[in-house]
C-alpha cells in the first residue's frame, strides 16, 4: 500500500501527490542559481552583500567599498557586526529615571512610569541620550583606489563594461570592469563563521601601481541613520597601526569602546597613512593581490585566514544552508509573476541568512546601515525570524531568542514600575536589553506574545522536555504580565486590553484606545499556548490565565465588519484617520488562526472593506505578505498573490532582493522575512488545512513544488 503525503505540485485542476517511493526532490542548486544577481552599472540601489548572519560587508560595483559617499543615498556600503556598538560619554550624568513620566490610564494602575521622549529641558536631553545610545558601529570601509592614466582617481562614471555577479550558491561576488580599457577582476567573499572578508584582485593595473586598497574608518553619526561615511571628528577617535610581516593590525578606540581590524595580504605590499583614520595598501609588482581582513572585539590572537580558506568556508557554508530546510520551486508556472516571486523568495533567504542569523535580535536594516540608531524592534522579531522555523531552520531562529534571558531582569523591572506582574518586554532595545524611551514604543503591547509564539514554533519542530524547561520561565512570566494587564470589566463580564495602549497600527492615541482586534486575538492565542506549555510540563493549568482566555473581550463589530479598535467609531470612511499604517485589523487572522475569536464571514467583509478604503501608499513592506496570509486563511488565493504584488512603493523589491521603502529606508528586512512566512503558509496552510497550496490560485497557471516547509498554527 502506498502512503500518500502532502500535495507538493499543483498544475491547473490536476493535483499531483508526492508519495514515499516516488517523491522527486527539488534541484536546489538549479533553483538558487537561476536567481544569481547580475549588476551591469554602478547602481546605488544594487549594492551586494557577503556575510554570515552576525557580520556583513556590503560592496559597490567594484566588489569592495570604493565609492561609499556615492552610494550613501542608495543601499549604503556598510560593515557591521552584532558586537560592534558604541556609546558617547554621558558627560551630563543623565539618569534613566529622567526619561520616566507618570501616566494614569483608565482601568490601569495609577501613576505608572513609562520611558518617553520628554519634550523640553534636561528631560529632553536625557531622553535623547538614552534613545541615541548605545548605537551600532560602522566598522570601516575597505575599497579600491583606482588611478587613471593622468594620475587622477577614477570615479563611478569611469567604470566601463561592468559585469558583477553574486553567486548565491557559494556566497561569492565576482566583479569585472575596465578602467580606460584595462580589465579589473575582483572576487569577494566572507567567512561562514568568523567576521572575516577576503578579496582577490587581478589586473595589469596592479603592476602599474594604479590600484591601491584603501582602508578608512568613519565616526558614528549619533543620528537615526549611519551610512558609514562620517569622516569628521578626527580627534574624537583613535586609529593605531601596527605592521606585521605580511599585514597590519588597526586598533580602533572610540571613547570607552575598542575593536580591532587585522589585515593579511598574499604578496609584498606597503602601507601608508594618508590622514587620520585613512590608509592605503600599495601592492608590489604583480598582477594579482589577495587580501583578508578580520574584525574582532578583542585583540586578534590567531592569524587571519588567507583568501583560499575564507573562500572555501563561504562555499561550504552556503551550500550547507541551501541544502537544509525548505525550498519552493515555481518553474513551470505560466503566471507572469511566478518567476519574480521565486526570485524574491530566493534572494530573501540569502539576505536574511547573510544579515540576520546572529545571537541577538536584528535591526530593521540588518547589518548594512543603521536605522533607529541600529536598535532592534522587538515587536518585529516574529516578522524577521519566524520564517526560519517555518522553513525548517528553527536553530537559526532560536539563536536570537537568547536575548530574552538577558532582557528578563529589565523587563521585570518595567512591569513592576507600572504595577503589573511578570515581565513587560522592551520594545526598542539593544544587545544588552536596554529600553529606548519612546512616545509610541513604550505603549505597544504586541511584542509581548512573540516569545511564546516563537517558543511554540521551536517545540512544534523539535519537541523535548529540555525545551519545555528551558523556556518555561520566559513563557510563564510573559503570561503573568498578559494576565495582569488585562482588566476585568464588570459591566460586560469580559477582560479588556487598555486603555493606555497603542496597537500595531500606530496612529491610535494611547489614552483613548482599548480592545484593538489583533492584540485581543494574540492575547488569547498566546495565553492558550502558555497554558499548553504548563500541561506539557506536567503542571496544572493556571486559573488566572484561563479566566482571561475564557472571558477576553470579543472583537468589536460595526456595520458587519471588525472595527479598528472598540473605541473607534469611524474605522473606514473617507474621513477616517485609521486607514493608514498597518492594516492591523487583518492581523487577527494572519499569523493567527481564527481560534474562536475571528468569524471568517465577518473577516471576509472586513478584508473587502480594507482593500477598498486603505491608503496603501501609507503602509510598510511587511503589510503585503501579512495581507496575503489573511487572504490565504480566508481561502482567497487570487487575493493572496495580488497582495504580494500590490503596486506600491513600499512593496518594491530591488535587483539585490531588498525591500525598498523610501529614501530614508532603502532596505527593510521585515519585508523579506514576512514574505517567506507568507509563502510558507500559502504552500502548507495551517494545522487544519486540507487544501493543496491554499495560497496559490487554482487557475492552471501555477505549478508549485515545495519541500521541507512547516505548517503555521
Amino acid at each position: 500500500m502506498i502512503k500518500f503525503l502532502r500535495p507538493v505540485i499543483q498544475t491547473g485542476s490536476l493535483l499531483l501527490f508526492a508519495c514515499t517511493c516516488l517523491a522527486q526532490k527539488i534541484d536546489r542548486k538549479a533553483l538558487v542559481s537561476r536567481h544569481n544577481v547580475i549588476v551591469t552599472k554602478a547602481d546605488t540601489l544594487a549594492s551586494l552583500t557577503v556575510g554570515n548572519g552576525k557580520f556583513a560587508f556590503t560592496v559597490d560595483a567594484t566588489g569592495l567599498q570604493s565609492f561609499p559617499e556615492y552610494y550613501k543615498n542608495g543601499v549604503p556600503l556598510g560593515t557591521e557586526s552584532e558586537w560592534g556598538w558604541h556609546s558617547f560619554p554621558n558627560k551630563e550624568n543623565y539618569q534613566y529615571n529622567e526619561t520616566l513620566k507618570e501616566y494614569s490610564f483608565e482601568n490601569q494602575p495609577a501613576k505608572a512610569l513609562y520611558a518617553v521622549q520628554i519634550k523640553t529641558g534636561r528631560g529632553k536631553d536625557a531622553s535623547d541620550y538614552f534613545r541615541e545610545n548605545t548605537h551600532r558601529l560602522q566598522l570601516g570601509n575597505i575599497g579600491l583606489e583606482l588611478i587613471k592614466k593622468d594620475g587622477s582617481a577614477a570615479k563611478p562614471a569611469d567604470l566601463q563594461n561592468i559585469h558583477q555577479e553574486l553567486n548565491l550558491w557559494t556566497g561569492e561576488i565576482t566583479s569585472d570592469f575596465n578602467i580606460e580599457g584595462t580589465p579589473v577582476h575582483v572576487v569577494t567573499c566572507s567567512h561562514a563563521d568568523n567576521d572575516v572578508i577576503a578579496v582577490k584582485i587581478t589586473s595589469a593595473l596592479l603592476k602599474e601601481h594604479r590600484i591601491k586598497v584603501k582602508m578608512r574608518f568613519p565616526y558614528p553619526t549619533n543620528q537615526f541613520a549611519d551610512m558609514g561615511t562620517n569622516y569628521t571628528h578626527d580627534s574624537a577617535h583613535q586609529t593605531t597601526l601596527s605592521q606585521t610581516a605580511s599585514g597590519a593590525v588597526f586598533s580602533r578606540k572610540l571613547d570607552n569602546d575598542q575593536y580591532y581590524v587585522a589585515a593579511k595580504w598574499s604578496s609584498k605590499a606597503d602601507i601608508r597613512k594618508i590622514s587620520d583614520h585613512y590608509y592605503n595598501i600599495l601592492p608590489a609588482d604583480n598582477d594579482s593581490f589577495e587580501l583578508s581582513v578580520a574584525f574582532t572585539v578583542n585583540a586578534p590572537q590567531a592569524s587571519v585566514p588567507a583568501f583560499a580558506e575564507v573562500d572555501q568556508s563561504s562555499i561550504s557554508g552556503w551550500e550547507k544552508y541551501w541544502l537544509s530546510g525548505g525550498a519552493v520551486d515555481l518553474s513551470g508556472s505560466t503566471d507572469s509573476r511566478a518567476n519574480e516571486l521565486e526570485r524574491r523568495i530566493i534572494l530573501s533567504q540569502y539576505l536574511l541568512r547573510a544579515q540576520e542569523a546572529g545571537n541577538n535580535p536584528p535591526q530593521e536594516t540588518g547589518l548594512t546601515y543603521n536605522s533607529w540608531y541600529g536598535r532592534p524592534h522587538m515587536e518585529m522579531l516574529w516578522w524577521h525570524s519566524a520564517q526560519y522555523a517555518l522553513w525548517g531552520r528553527s536553530e537559526l531562529m532560536e539563536k536570537s531568542m537568547q536575548w530574552y534571558f538577558k532582557a528578563y531582569a529589565g523587563a521585570e523591572a518595567i512591569a513592576k514600575r507600572q504595577g503589573y506582574k511578570g515581565v513587560r518586554w522592551q520594545k526598542m532595545s539593544d544587545n544588552e536589553a536596554g529600553e529606548s524611551p519612546s512616545n509610541v514604543g513604550s505603549f505597544l503591547i504586541w511584542q509581548q506574545p512573540n516569545i511564546i509564539y516563537e517558543a511554540e514554533l521551536l517545540y512544534r519542530d523539535k519537541p523535548s522536555k529540555e525545551l519545555l524547561q528551558k523556556y518555561q520561565k520566559l513563557i510563564f512570566a510573559t503570561a503573568d504580565f498578559m494576565t495582569s494587564f488585562a482588566h476585568y470589566n464588570t459591566a460586560t463580564g469580559h477582560y479588556d486590553l487598555g486603555k493606555g495602549i497603542i496597537p500595531a497600527q500606530e496612529c491610535h492615541n494611547s489614552s483613548e484606545t482599548f480592545n484593538p482586534p489583533y492584540e485581543l486575538a494574540y492575547w488569547k492565542w498566546a495565553l492558550q499556548a502558555a497554558q499548553q506549555w504548563r500541561i506539557r510540563s506536567g503542571l496544572a493549568p493556571d486559573k488566572s490565565w484561563q479566566s482571561v482566555i475564557d472571558k477576553i473581550a470579543p472583537l468589536a463589530i460595526k456595520d458587519g465588519v471588525y472595527k479598528a479598535a472598540e473605541n473607534v467609531e469611524d474605522s473606514y470612511s473617507p474621513n477616517s484617520k485609521y486607514t493608514i499604517d498597518h492594516p492591523a485589523v487583518l492581523m487577527a487572522l494572519s499569523t493567527l488562526p481564527a481560534n474562536g475569536m475571528v468569524d471568517t464571514a465577518t473577516m471576509h467583509r472586513t478584508y473587502d472593506t480594507v482593500a477598498k478604503a486603505w491608503h496603501w501608499e501609507h503602509t510598510w513592506g511587511w503589510d503585503f505578505p501579512m495581507v496575503a496570509m489573511t487572504a490565504t486563511r480566508l481561502n482567497q488565493p487570487d487575493e493572496a498573490i495580488d497582495a504580494l504584488f500590490k503596486n506600491v512603493e513600499t512593496n518594491t523589491f530591488l535587483p539585490n532582493g531588498h525591500n525598498y521603502q523610501d529614501k530614508r529606508l532603502t532596505i527593510y528586512l521585515p519585508g523579506n522575512g514576512s514574505l517567506l512566512a507568507a509563502v510558507a503558509l500559502m504552500c502548507t496552510g495551517d494545522d487544519g488545512n486540507k487544501i493543496p497550496n491554499p495560497g496559490f490560485p487554482k487557475n492552471g497557471k501555477w505549478k508549485v513544488q515545495w519541500e521541507g516547509l512547516k505548517k503555521l498554527p
